[in-house]
């Protein structure tokens, strides 16, 4: 009986093994040609050891080969490396794919082949079914050949550099349901004959140079669900046609230049969700009919375009819509009727720039955000739409940042319509009475002889003036030569020492290096002409992406800020700083820096982002971040200001100054403008009586201090912090008049004493509870103490840190008496600092500083919640002491 049970476990044990070693054999690579192909392709593109060990097998140890029966059928070298051989000339050589019959996959996305594609490339690969070419820094052009693909099903040569037109052999390729030719640099129109590509469910050609019509044939693509030619130069008008496109998800038609009206019978797309038409030459109204079939779409954007007529009352009737956008249009009328009992679903709601009037209703509260800025809406604000409604430039009654009465009422008179001025500023002046009149005459008599009197001492004073100006020429010019960098007015090159710092910091690279990553300076890699160079983006070999500033030495203004900006990275060097990867100074002419290239580009352009398809919302940074960026960037001056001798400047402190890493960390860029802070700005009582005031304006927007200070950076990055807390893109690059009244509309609510009030002024795309509304409270009252026009009772940037790392200790007011002695007795704090006695100047404050050793290391407080009121008269006025309220801005500076 025993023996009968071994010999079955023997058999049972022969079959499974004879099974495993079948199976095993069926995995390993059995073709000695392919097996010599893959050694060939490893040679010759260059890859590291660890991706293909040469001692192991292909099919059951290298990084992205499949195989099946002992063959191989496909590989992919996403993302993989070269060997530093290999990445110092990458080349397009893949010939060895030749012998790989049976290959169904290639993807090298995001790998750098360079070249072009050869021409061989679609005529022996006969089984290919997925091409993948994302990315590879291709050149050239789409060879004929590829239209042999005649098995290929995905087709993606997005993110590259081909050029010419698109070849029309690729409408050869009957099989193919995915073609993406997005990101490059195509010309000459879209080939009518694209229309044969029946099994297409993914047209992509974004971003390229395209021109001419649409092709009508397009719309015969009945399996078509994504459609994207935006950002071309697409002409004529939309296809009627493509309302034959009954399974389309996605339209994007943006940023070209189409005319014309939309014709309804788009209606017929009823499975749409995302309709985009923005930045085009489109005109008319938009039917009404065609949303009525669009019961699918989510997202709609037709901005910047020539639409009128009234908004069809339909669109609130759709009942998936997410987002829309119809700003910087011609709508004019009231806003569509919408009931109480209709169904507002949209979280985004932009309606901006139009020519739109008439109250609000109470149902615009029912929607997540609603932009109505720019527009002519007069009347109450509805409680309901309080706090999440963006309502600039209208003629509302008490809001922030309106209209002027008088454009109001020639609006509403224009269109023979009655404007509701109640709560409005009054803009005629009563009548004078006889009585009034001879008071008048009285105090001009009174006011010559004060004058005459004024203008006596005015002669005096100048005197006085011209003496201490003549005194103080040779000063003046010694400290504005303390600026980082040479005496402008030399104009000679930079000391040998300089570059040998930087020289030791960061790599030199060959003008054919950076060529090559710049893309030969071509002009879809400029991002932009700045005034100490040209800006372009590149990338260098190996894909590490990065900022080109390519400066002419032949404009005085580029030659100054170029050696001003060496000298700055010779000497500093800070986590907070974009980091400088190289240079390149062989010509003698041009010069260029290599900047790191920040993922999330800067602040002003990653506040608010466009959602993806799928997203129910616009994205918005949370809180949490802004305040972690606003940290980061006040850590960033803190060091040029306080630990650096002497102190920098930075003098170009703005939302696209502050640029992000991956990981939304800060590192200041825009450093070509820094210098040493000039002198003591702070002077004596005496210098400030004998200097001539400044105006309200220049107080109220901060050219009234010296760029050349501390001060000058504090003011900017209070407007930084601002449009933190507001949401209101554009704050802190403007100077602008519009820009000063909104700040004078808007400081008023920015109070110690009720917190409330900054709901009015805060983004409505944030979404905070209680507490973190503490935090934005506690940021906008340092973003006014920033703003203070008085440049001496600004904060220094280290206590302004100290503030953003404690925002709750900024209001809240437990252990008030205990807090009030910290504040007198330990000047080294930075409670005290910030909040106790900014009348110092900040040479006063630095003593301290330096007095107060490790005193800014301290513990958390626990103390109650900010959100109650400040009840006592005593808290009232302790809050006062601590925090004195800024002057407000329309008033003058310094006396």
């Amino acid at each position: 009986m025993v023996d009968r049970w071994n010999r079955v476990v023997l058999i049972f044990v022969a079959s499974f093994f004879f099974l495993f070693v079948h199976t095993l054999e069926q995995q390993l690579l059995v073709s000695r040609q392919e097996r010599l192909a893959l050694f060939q392709l490893r040679s010759s593109l260059g890859l590291r050891a660890s991706y293909w060990p040469i001692e192991s097998d292909p099919c059951t140890s290298w990084a992205g080969i499949q195989c099946t029966n002992g063959r191989v059928t496909g590989i992919n070298i996403s993302g993989f490396r070269r060997t530093r051989r290999g990445s110092r000339n990458p080349q397009f050589s893949v010939d060895a794919l030749r012998n790989l019959t049976l290959l169904s996959s290639f993807n090298a996305s995001n790998f750098a082949l360079a070249e072009s594609i050869p021409d061989w490339f679609g005529l022996h690969l006969p089984s290919l079914q997925v091409l993948d070419l994302r990315s590879c820094f291709i050149n050239g052009v789409i060879p004929l050949t590829l239209g042999n693909l005649s098995s290929v099903i995905r087709l993606y040569l997005s993110d590259n550099n081909l050029t010419s037109v698109i070849p029309p052999s690729l409408s050869q390729l009957a099989g193919l349901s995915v073609l993406d030719l997005s990101r490059n640099l195509l010309t000459g129109s879209i080939p009518a004959t694209f229309g044969d590509l029946g099994n297409l469910t993914l047209l992509d050609m974004s971003s390229n140079f395209l021109s001419g019509a649409i092709p009508a044939g397009i719309a015969t693509l009945s399996r078509l669900q994504f459609l994207n030619l935006s950002e071309n130069s697409l002409s004529s008008s939309i296809p009627a046609q493509l309302g034959d496109l009954s399974g389309l998800v996605e339209l994007d038609l943006g940023f070209n230049s189409l005319s014309g009206s939309v014709p309804v019978e788009l209606r017929g797309l009823r499975s749409l969700r995302r309709m985009v038409l923005r930045n085009n030459f489109l005109s008319g109204s938009l039917p009404g009919d065609l949303f009525v079939s669009l019961t699918q779409l989510q997202f709609l954007i037709t901005s910047h375009n020539g639409f009128s007529g009234v908004l069809p009352d339909v669109l609130w009737s759709v009942p998936s819509l997410q987002l829309l956008d119809v700003s910087v249009n011609n709508f004019t009328g009231l806003l569509p009727n919408m009931s109480s009992t209709a169904k507002a679903s949209a979280a985004f709601f932009n309606v901006s720039l139009n020519l739109l009037y008439g109250s609000l209703t109470p149902v615009i509260g029912m929607f997540n955000f609603m932009d109505l800025g720019g527009n002519y809406f007069e009347g109450p604000v509805p409680i309901s739409a309080r706090g999440k409604t963006f309502l600039s430039r209208n003629c509302l009654q008490r809001v922030a940042d309106q209209r002027f009465a008088t454009d109001c009422a020639s609006f509403y008179s224009d269109r023979n319509l009655s404007f509701d001025n109640f709560g409005a500023p009054k803009t005629a002046q009563p009548t004078a009475s006889p009585e009034s009149e001879n008071k008048i005459h009285k105090s001009v008599i009174i006011l010559a002889s004060v004058l005459g009197s004024v203008g006596f001492l005015a002669v005096v004073v100048s005197i006085g003036v011209l003496l201490i100006v003549c005194k103080q020429k040779g000063v003046t010019t010694n400290q504005r030569s303390n600026c980082v960098g040479p005496d402008p007015a030399g104009g000679s090159s930079p000391p040998p020492g300089v570059l040998l710092n930087v020289s030791t910091q960061c790599d030199a690279f060959t003008y054919q290096q950076i060529l090559q990553a710049a893309s030969e300076f071509n002009d879809t890699n400029l991002i932009k002409h700045g005034h100490s160079g040209d800006l372009f983006s590149g990338k260098l070999e190996g894909g590490i992406p990065v900022i080109i500033k390519k400066i002419d030495l032949q404009s005085s203004v580029q030659r100054e800020t170029y050696m001003s900006e060496l000298e700055i990275f010779s000497k500093v060097s800070h986590p907070r700083l974009v980091p400088l990867l190289g240079h390149c100074l062989e010509n003698e002419n041009e010069k260029y820096l290599v900047y790191k290239r920040m993922p999330y580009e800067d602040l002003s352009s990653s506040l608010f982002k466009e959602s993806k398809p799928d997203d129910d919302c616009l994205q918005s940074l949370d809180w949490i971040t802004r305040l972690k960026i606003a940290i980061g960037a006040a850590e960033g001056l803190s060091y040029l200001h306080q630990e650096c001798t002497p102190p920098l400047v930075h003098r170009d402190i703005q939302a696209s100054s502050i640029l992000l890493d991956d990981k939304y960390e800060v590192r200041l860029g825009s450093l070509s403008e820094v210098c040493a802070q000039e002198g003591d700005f702070h002077q004596n009582r005496i210098t400030r009586l004998l200097r001539f005031p400044q105006s309200s304006d220049q107080a109220a927007s901060g050219s009234g201090t010296p760029n050349g200070t501390c001060a000058y950076d504090v003011y900017c990055f209070g407007k930084v912090l601002l449009e933190l807390v507001t949401g209101k893109l554009g704050l802190s690059s403007s100077t602008d008049t519009t820009t000063k009244e909104w700040l004078e509309a808007a400081l008023p609510y920015i109070s110690m004493h009720d917190k409330e009030l900054v709901t009015n002024i805060v983004d409505p795309s944030l979404v905070i509870d209680e507490d973190l509304l503490e935090e934005v409270w506690a940021m906008a009252i340092v973003a006014r103490s920033c703003l203070n026009p008085k440049p001496t009772r600004r904060p220094l940037m280290l206590y302004v840190l100290k503030a953003l790392e404690n925002p709750l200790k900024v209001v809240r007011t437990e252990h008030a008496a205990s807090a009030m002695l910290r504040t007198t007795s330990s000047r080294g704090s930075w409670s005290a600092a910030l909040f106790g006695s900014w009348r110092q100047s900040s040479s006063a404050a630095m003593s301290h500083k330096a007095e107060g050793g490790n005193s800014f290391k301290h513990s958390g407080t626990t103390g109650s919640i900010g959100s109650e009121r400040i009840g006592s008269s005593s808290n009232r006025r302790h809050l006062k002491e601590i925090f004195p309220e800024p002057l407000d801005m329309g008033r003058g500076g310094e006396n």
